[in-house]
């Protein structure tokens, strides 16, 4: 599972969004982003997501 959260991506909100994919929780973030704070996500800062989002699959090297 992936997690992105809002805050970690500068801003001052609670949202988390978790997905299956990169794609998912981008996509998650994008709608998020445009509804709630009123931003469009441009294909640069997609990129500059995708960097913050976290793979929930491992936690202390154990699956």
């Amino acid at each position: 599972m992936k997690r992105l959260n809002c805050r970690d991506a500068g801003f001052d909100c609670d949202g988390v969004f978790r997905a299956e994919t990169d794609e998912e929780v981008l996509n998650q973030a994008s709608q998020h982003a445009r509804e709630v704070h009123g931003v469009t996500i441009t294909t640069e800062q997609a990129a500059e997501l995708r960097t913050l989002i976290k793979d929930e699959g491992i936690r202390n090297g154990v699956h």
